[in-house]
């Protein structure tokens, strides 16, 4: 039964995973690539090289061999710490950019109108990492060099990360345009901000406290319909100075709507309080 599970749970990984990874291709090779968007990492690298080499190589290839040598080193060095998520992620984001090379070749961009398809280039991509940054995997590429730092230098891997995305980003005034180099630069600028407000989201919760008199109702309904647990303790009111009883609970946002219609009805004088939280460590929730 325990052995069931765990499978369910991996396949669950993986399937998100190939949806994360997918959402970060389609960003990259139908928004980035056309546009020139060097927003930092492998796939900036790529734009940056093809460029360089005149279209003779193309982008889709560049990110493939790049991840390939990252992977080997990663296995020579890191061993079994180099997680088989990040190796997944990055052989499929490799494979797929291939693919859509030959079955969609992208010689312009899909519109006339570069900011619209900017926001694309980084709400795909972002969408997708914070997918995978939820589940500890990720796409490979920079990412592996920064298990590398981690492990032989005490460097400040999120700092040094970014330096190299800039320094990325600011080649592409170089190797392209001012309009390019501008657009790259705002699009880095959002990146790490929108990546950080999907993760957010994904985890948002609702932090329930219930200052009642009666709350066995209450927490018998969030016990046996909502599959949640709560706390409960006594408390005085300051100016009626009445013993109270206090709850407190988080749930989903789903449940979070079930759970104040259900206090409404069954205790209407009940005081409450709902506010969100995506930062929840404990037993039923990602920690």
């Amino acid at each position: 039964m325990i052995q069931s599970s765990t499978i369910k749970q991996k396949l669950k990984e993986y399937i998100l995973i190939t949806i994360g990874v997918l959402l970060v291709v389609f960003g990259v090779y139908f928004f980035k690539f056309p546009n020139h968007f060097t927003i930092g990492g492998v796939t900036a690298l790529a734009i940056l090289l093809s460029s360089i080499f005149g279209g003779s190589v193309s982008q889709g290839t560049i990110v493939l061999v790049v991840n390939i040598i990252l992977l080997i080193i990663g296995y020579i060095i890191l061993g079994k710490s180099f997680g088989n998520k990040t190796a997944y992620g990055s052989i499929l984001m490799s494979l797929a950019l291939k693919a859509l090379e030959v079955i969609a070749p992208m010689n312009q961009p899909l519109t006339n109108e570069p900011v619209l398809e900017l926001a694309f280039a980084v709400a795909l991509p972002a969408a997708g990492a914070a997918i995978l940054f939820n589940i500890g995997a990720s796409t490979g590429g920079t990412d592996v060099i920064a298990m590398l730092l981690k492990k032989y230098t005490n460097t400040d891997i999120g700092r040094s990360l970014f330096y190299s995305d800039l320094l990325l980003t600011l080649a592409s005034f170089l190797v392209f345009d001012i309009k390019t180099g501008l657009l790259s630069l705002l699009g880095l600028v959002l990146k790490s901000a929108v990546v950080d407000s999907a993760i957010e989201n994904m985890n948002l919760h609702k932090y329930f406290t219930v200052i009642c008199e009666e709350p066995d109702p209450i927490c018998d309904y969030i016990i046996n319909k909502l599959n949640r647990s709560a706390t409960v303790f006594e408390a005085k009111g300051a100016f009626s100075h009445q013993n109270k009883k206090i709850i407190l609970t988080v749930m989903s946002r789903a449940q979070a709507i079930q759970l104040r219609r259900f206090i409404k009805q069954a205790e209407p004088d009940a005081f409450m309080l709902i506010t969100n939280t995506s930062e929840i460590i404990g037993r039923g929730f990602r920690g």
